[in-house]
């Protein structure tokens, strides 16, 4: 690759990240006019689609499944402060954001991006192909997290409402962390080969591994490319996180004003911040690399829970007031619901349009009644 394709490529992405950085030091004392919420909202879009190109470039470097897993986890760091700080700043919601965000950021992956992905990769390719077993363990793994983190302090008795102990928020916070590091070195070391696209005859019965490397596309970047990507993309999800920030509230105020339940915040704000890696899983699926779109979504799901509740178990030894986990009844009514759905989509290795359009339906139906309780 020249030096000048190198220059072109990164021309824009390179541009935007840093006016959007800039963007954030101008308004961050400054944002309550109209004006300036705009151009915020302009520099929140425009670093949302340089995270996904840079995390596209640094997933091409370090091929798959770690590509997935940067941009994973990347993310849920930035929503992890996000959560904190919005957490310390207080306010009427403070004691269920933790719990709104995560449960949100559960939905949004494993309705919205898997959903979005499959109808996506249907609809060009008829039907799909993924490894049933890596993509049923990572499914298994978030699955017990949100049982752990979300289900259980809905029905322990150690403290009042939907809450855990200090113990009981000690060890949930333990089990999350020990459940995500035996999925990661199970994902990158022990049995990789699960998480890998699969290639596949035209009834969709994957046949072998696709080969990533023949498959038409471009070769890999150079190391100097994916390291200023790399630093690139950590500023473009600072930004992100920065920028919606200063636009939750006015969400907030937003959501007063017409009388909306305080979960809609943390709705809003987790679609700004997933918004990279649903536009990176969609791009997947489009080139039938579906499998990849589930290691974004169901991992970006494990590592919302597992390192948001150790992070906020230990903001909690200086944070005051309670902090209420455990799921309200029609939350926990939709998240069986989609658990019941994923298990049907997952089990066999292929899935065609309908069943992306089911996991659709069941997000409306969040969004809906998240408005609408």
């Amino acid at each position: 690759m020249s030096a000048a394709t190198v220059r072109e490529r990164l021309q824009w992405p390179l541009l935007t990240p840093l006016l959007a950085l800039l963007v954030l030091c101008l308004t961050w004392f400054w944002h309550d006019d109209w004006p300036a919420l705009t151009l915020v909202t302009v520099a929140l879009i425009g670093s949302i689609v340089a995270a996904v190109h840079h995390a596209e470039v640094v997933a091409h470097k370090v091929g798959e499944p770690f590509g997935s897993l940067i941009l994973a986890v990347a993310v849920t760091v930035i929503e992890v402060a996000l959560i904190v700080l919005l957490m310390t700043g207080g306010g009427k919601g403070a004691s269920t954001y933790a719990r709104d965000t995560v449960f949100a950021a559960v939905m949004i992956t494993f309705n919205g991006i898997v959903g979005l992905s499959l109808v996506v990769g249907a609809r060009k390719h008829n039907i799909v192909s993924f490894n049933a077993s890596g993509t049923g363990s990572a499914v298994t793994t978030v699955v017990t997290l949100a049982g752990v983190a979300l289900v259980l302090p809905s029905f322990t008795t150690s403290a009042a409402g939907r809450e855990y102990s200090p113990s009981q928020l000690a060890f949930a916070a333990v089990a999350s962390l020990a459940l995500y590091g035996a999925f990661v070195f199970t994902q990158t070391i022990r049995h990789r080969d699960f998480f890998l696209p699969v290639s596949s005859d035209d009834t969709g019965q994957a046949t072998g591994l696709l080969d990533l490397d023949g498959d038409g596309h471009a070769d890999p970047p150079p190391a100097r490319q994916a390291w200023t990507s790399l630093g690139l993309l950590i500023v473009s999800l600072v930004s992100v996180v920065g920028l919606a920030k200063l636009l939750s509230p006015t969400i907030e105020d937003v959501v007063a004003d017409l009388g909306l339940p305080y979960t809609v915040v943390g709705v809003v704000i987790a679609l700004f911040v997933l918004a990279p890696e649903s536009i990176a899983a969609t791009r997947n699926a489009a080139r039938d690399r579906v499998q990849l779109s589930l290691n974004l979504a169901y991992g970006s799901a494990m590592a919302s829970i597992g390192l948001t509740i150790p992070a906020v178990a230990l903001a909690m030894i200086w944070l005051s007031g309670p902090l209420e986990l455990g799921l309200e009844p029609i939350q926990m009514v939709l998240f069986v619901l989609t658990i019941v759905v994923t298990v049907f989509t997952v089990v066999q290795g292929r899935a065609y349009a309908l069943q992306g359009f089911v996991h659709l339906v069941l997000l409306g139906a969040w969004l809906f009644l998240s408005v609408h309780p």
